[in-house]
């Protein structure tokens, strides 16, 4: 092996060199078409910057994003390589750029730095994962929906403490994990909002002595402006990465509670629904076994999902203002983190839309005891104070032997209540997030399109 290589930026002993390197090049693989999205931008604004000679000429910056563009392809056919020696997606595009436009190739640089390079990088991934993870979301929404609308004003014990309570339904039920997910979602559009907001230019975090034009870059790139202090534009990597796994966490804690509740009421001594056959895996030992696998990975993954929040927001909370090589550790985990929450999305769209409903096991459940709340407030409404009405039922808890849980859901009409519930109004909202989302994708992929001249996504 050797003891030295020679980089673009100069000679380092090889331990030192694989050390620093880490997993970035293969982690930046997936920045690969970012970093081109970028790199685009900024050879498009140094075209245009008002000195004499030319930064970049029209006919070079035209050279360069075809090359780009034909880079983005390479790696979509995984034909795109980067090596130790270019320590990352940054330095192997402009090798590349180099060897095939000279010094051309040379000049893209200019009023940059991998920081912000990285940066924004990194705000583009992000914007493109943030989209899907989104969509991911609508659709586990709407199947829950679905399911609540189907199974409305099914009977359910209502627990507290994991004992009964009182009386429920399957709709309340599965819309109450519906609404959390668009508050998550909603979640989600704050953090896309805040992402939204351009570095590049900032260079290492203190600007540089050409005229540059950042709100250009970041008319280019689909942002909705720079970030306006070049420090704090520097400052922001890190914590956007942390804003954006903070969000997938609540996702992640809305499923990870959504498949408790399946796991404890499948087994059989609730077996109040059944969950889908093949979603379900098998034992090595016992032939009849259908472990709720998925369910208790969703659970796992949740865990550490948050765990890589928390690893970002640590890496960062002691961190001097201005560049530091611990960011680089934050790029694993905010990849990983994504990662397992669009699957854990994608994997229970079709396990709730095709769990079965037992709706004999959800009315066997209903005991006496789970009417008294109800029963009290009932005397209540007949002129009997609270606590008297408490203690009468409390004492008297055999008369409600006889009562219905389906007319006990249907006496409960006030909003978001058994009887009271409108689902409209939960299509409603899903239909607003979905539009918001739909226009981002649109408005940033007609950005780019623009800026590569070839459309975008670029097949």
């Amino acid at each position: 092996m050797k003891h030295t290589y020679k980089t673009t930026v100069g000679v380092v002993n090889a331990g030192a060199l694989a050390f620093t390197v880490g997993k970035d090049p293969d982690l930046d693989r997936r920045l690969i078409t970012a970093d081109c999205i970028g790199s685009a931008a900024h050879v498009a604004m140094l075209a245009a910057l008002p000195v004499r000679p030319s930064v970049i000429t029209p006919a070079e910056k035209k050279r360069v994003i075809k090359e780009l563009a034909g880079i983005i392809r390479r790696a979509q056919k995984g034909s795109f390589k980067i090596s130790l020696n270019d320590q990352d997606v940054h330095m192997a595009i402009e090798r590349v750029l180099t060897e095939k436009l000279g010094d051309t190739g040379k000049k893209i640089h200019a009023g940059r730095s991998r920081n912000d390079q990285v940066a924004v990088d990194l705000r583009l991934y992000g914007k493109e994962q943030m989209l899907t993870l989104a969509e991911n979301a609508f659709q586990l929404c709407a199947a829950l929906l679905r399911l609540a609308g189907r199974q409305k004003m099914t009977p359910m014990v209502g627990r507290t403490h994991m004992q009964p309570g009182m009386p429920s339904s399957v709709g309340l039920w599965a819309s109450a994990y519906a609404e959390s997910l668009l508050d998550d979602i909603e979640l989600l559009k704050n953090a896309c909002l805040m992402n939204d907001r351009c570095p590049l230019g900032s260079a290492a975090g203190y600007g540089v002595p050409l005229p540059i034009n950042r709100r250009m870059t970041a008319g280019l790139l689909g942002f909705s402006r720079p970030v306006y202090n070049v420090l704090h534009a520097g400052n922001t990597r890190g914590k956007m990465e942390s804003i954006i796994l903070c969000a997938a966490s609540q996702l992640m804690l809305t499923l990870s509670r959504l498949a408790q509740d399946l796991i404890v009421f499948t087994m059989p001594e609730f077996n109040y629904f059944v969950l889908p056959e093949k979603m379900c895996t098998g034992s090595s030992i016992m032939p009849q076994k259908k472990n709720p696998d998925v369910l208790e990975l969703i659970r796992a993954k949740a865990a550490r999902v948050f765990s890589h929040a928390l690893s970002a927001l640590e890496i960062i909370r002691a961190l001097p203002s201005g560049y530091n090589r611990d960011l680089q550790e934050i790029k694993e985990p905010f990849m990983d983190g994504l990662d397992m929450t669009k699957a854990s999305l994608r994997v229970m769209v079709p396990l709730i839309e095709n769990i079965q409903v037992n709706c004999g096991a959800l009315r066997a459940a209903f005991k006496p005891e789970v009417f008294a709340a109800d029963y009290a407030l009932f005397l209540t409404a007949k002129g009997m104070p609270f606590r008297d009405a408490y203690r009468y039922v409390k004492e008297h808890l055999h008369e409600l032997a006889d009562i219905d849980p389906a007319a006990a859901i249907r006496q409960k009409r006030h909003l978001g209540a058994t009887a009271g519930l409108d689902l409209t109004i939960f299509q409603s909202r899903l239909a607003k997030e979905q539009q918001f989302f739909r226009n981002e994708r649109s408005r940033y992929h007609r950005c780019i399109s623009r800026l590569l001249g070839v459309k975008y996504p670029v097949e």
